[in-house]
């Protein structure tokens, strides 16, 4: 079973920036596709940016040129760095091993999010 846990969150200006840690359990780590997702009050929980094993990105429309998802295989760890924020990045950031091609999350456990709030 692996464990994700996320942090970094926090209040911020629109457009200010944040970044987004997410340290996962297991030796599957460097092996998956990890992805961010994004939950909004009231919205379904959507991918926001997908990087490969091999180092391949994805990225929704929305955040493309302003989001960048990055990995470190050797701690474990996934990234995503928010530049230029706007209120509608207002969400619960979580992460989770994912199918590349189609950004289906692996794991239907999910760790406890990290909160993102951008103000106006």
């Amino acid at each position: 079973q692996v464990q994700l846990v996320e942090s970094g969150g926090g209040l911020v200006q629109a457009g200010g920036s944040l970044r987004l840690s997410c340290a996962a359990s297991g030796s599957i780590f460097s092996r998956s596709a990890m992805g961010w997702y994004r939950q909004a009050p009231g919205k379904q929980r959507e991918l926001v940016a997908i990087i490969a094993a091999n180092g391949m990105t994805k990225y929704a429309d929305s955040v493309k040129g302003r989001f960048t998802i990055s990995r470190d295989n050797a701690k474990n760890a996934l990234y995503l760095q928010m530049n230029r924020v706007k209120p509608e990045d207002t969400a619960d950031y979580y992460c989770n091993a994912a199918n590349y091609y189609t950004g289906i999350p692996m794991y239907t456990s999910w760790g406890q999010g990290t909160q993102v709030t951008v103000s106006s």
